[in-house]
């Protein structure tokens, strides 16, 4: 099977989750940090090189303040539990506005080794794509034939594959220069009912995948 060297994950519909079993909205997002690792373990089985998870962007903090509160302590919590992990972590997102947690700051300036250091871990915390080609628009005709190292992202890869959660087909911003090629995956199910069995699934859809980049 061929296998994707990167891959994006929008762990989206932990609220709709958490509404169906009678919680509050906010109460979702703990639930959501138990798949984001076992995710992670079988990407390193299956091979894949680098992932990059979708924290929370720089629209979702016009939320309700409760909302806020949740999702950047889960990003928080999601380092931690990553920190026991085989990989490297950066972290990529708008650090100088109020909702970046500062207890992810150091994460931001290089690629943290935990490990093994077996597999590279981006993680999105308050991005905007806005924010990452906002370099772009200060740059001279020069510059702009070297778009990869004009954005804030500019330490992520091509993305292969995306693969979102909670049914909505659409990017959200999500890396949209990296992801210009991407194939794009599905599940149906919400983040927090994450199963092995759809991540299979979604490899093997990748690989039935016609990749020509436009040749």
């Amino acid at each position: 099977m061929r296998v994707p060297d990167h891959i994006g994950i929008i762990p989206d519909g932990n609220r709709r989750w958490a509404e169906s079993k009678g919680l509050s909205k906010e109460q979702g997002y703990t639930h959501g940090l138990s798949p984001g690792v076992k995710l992670l373990r079988l990407c390193k089985e299956v091979g894949v090189n680098e992932v990059t998870y979708y924290g929370f962007t720089t629209d979702n903090t016009e939320r309700p303040p409760k909302q806020i509160t949740a999702f950047r302590q889960a990003c928080v919590d999601a380092v931690e539990m990553l920190a026991n992990e085989d990989a490297s972590l950066l972290v990529i997102g708008d650090r100088q506005a109020d909702e970046f947690p500062d207890e992810l700051e150091s994460y931001t300036e290089e690629r943290q080794p935990f490990g093994n250091n077996e597999i590279k871990v981006n993680f999105l915390v308050n991005y905007g794509w806005k924010w990452d080609l906002n370099s772009l628009s200060q740059a001279d005709e020069v510059s702009r034939r070297k778009l990869k190292n004009q954005l804030n992202s500019n330490q992520v890869s091509q993305v292969d594959l995306v693969i979102r959660w909670g049914n909505r087909r659409r990017l959200s911003g999500f890396l949209p220069v990296q992801s210009v090629y991407a194939d794009f995956y599905v599940v149906d199910e919400y983040w927090p009912d994450f199963e092995p069995e759809q991540f299979y699934e979604a490899l093997e859809w990748y690989d039935k995948q016609d990749i020509t980049y436009g040749g």
